[in-house]
């Protein structure tokens, strides 16, 4: 989820995205104000990673409900789910002590 305070009307503005393995990232829902508010409070209850950068959330909220990321932006998502799998504890098993950076028990 992307959350951003816009610098022109002072509105929160949330958006969420969806992943499923082997599909590509989809826009589930958007919001402002009000909504992005209880977005953001129900996300946080469900412990939904929330990553708040502005020109993230600029570009995701051209997109339209059920549309999937553009291939410009697949990366930075990918990057952005991997790490929120790693805040989670969740490693591929082939992670095995990667560069001696990363130590999990399995």
């Amino acid at each position: 989820m992307s959350n951003d305070s816009n610098l022109h009307n002072n509105k929160q503005q949330a958006i969420a995205l969806k992943y499923e393995q082997s599909k590509v990232p989809t826009v589930v829902a958007k919001g402002h104000g009000d909504i992005a508010e209880q977005m953001l409070a129900l996300a946080k209850q469900h412990d939904v990673l929330i990553h708040q950068d502005e020109e993230l959330s600029a570009m995701l909220s051209h997109l339209d409900l059920g549309q999937e990321i553009p291939d410009s932006l697949y990366h930075v998502i990918a990057e952005l789910i991997a790490f929120s799998y790693v805040l989670q504890g969740k490693f591929p098993d082939s992670w095995k002590n990667i560069h001696n950076k990363i130590d999990h028990k399995t």
